[in-house]
């Protein structure tokens, strides 16, 4: 059994539709977030997922590993993901999993998030930005290509950094509001006195 069930062994040629792919990152995804693949296991193996052209490209890939918790393996949808801080200090970093649309907010504090261990369920994804009164910081994937269509009111907003690369795309959206965004992709601008 695969998160691709219930496709057969006779579908094995059915070309692979982009939602097969996605279901298929996101079983990855949760094996590399639960220990069961290496990060180098997890890169070789989403970059197979997304050139896959059949079914039969894919199974392989998810044989070894379980399916999500509480999917039927016909639809698998990475969950939202909120991360807040009101009037305090919140930093995320290291290896956690990040919804395909995951909001981050800061109200009168300061909210530091590190996405370059998180684990991305899929090849696009969106950050929904707000800042009220508040920093928000994010660092990405140096490879990440960035689409920005967040505003910005009496506040700060700087988007930069790195080149756009083959990594995954990563539409950023939201407000800041009398606060400071900042979303950067090398390590210069994530040192830099915007941090201030």
């Amino acid at each position: 059994m695969t998160s691709l069930t219930p496709y057969g062994d006779g579908d094995a040629g059915q070309r692979a539709s982009d939602a097969d792919r996605d279901r298929v990152a996101a079983v990855l995804g949760e094996g590399l977030a639960t220990g069961r693949l290496t990060s180098t296991e997890h890169a070789d193996r989403l970059a197979a997922a997304y050139t896959a052209v059949t079914i039969g490209d894919l199974v392989p890939l998810t044989r070894d590993l379980p399916g999500l918790p509480g999917t039927s393996g016909t639809t698998v949808t990475a969950e939202r993901q909120e991360v807040t801080a009101v009037f305090s200090k919140v930093i995320r970093g290291g290896r956690w999993v990040a919804g395909r649309h995951t909001e981050l907010r800061a109200t009168f504090g300061a909210l530091i998030v590190d996405l370059r261990d998180a684990v991305l369920p899929g090849r696009e994804i969106t950050l929904e930005l707000n800042s009220f009164c508040g920093k928000l910081i994010v660092r990405v994937p140096e490879n990440a290509r960035i689409m920005d269509e967040g505003s910005a009111l009496f506040s700060k907003r700087h988007v930069s950094g790195g080149h756009e690369g083959d990594g995954p795309l990563i539409r950023v959206t939201g407000k800041a509001r009398f606060g400071k965004i900042i979303l950067s992709r090398g390590a210069a601008d994530w040192h830099s006195p915007w941090h201030d």
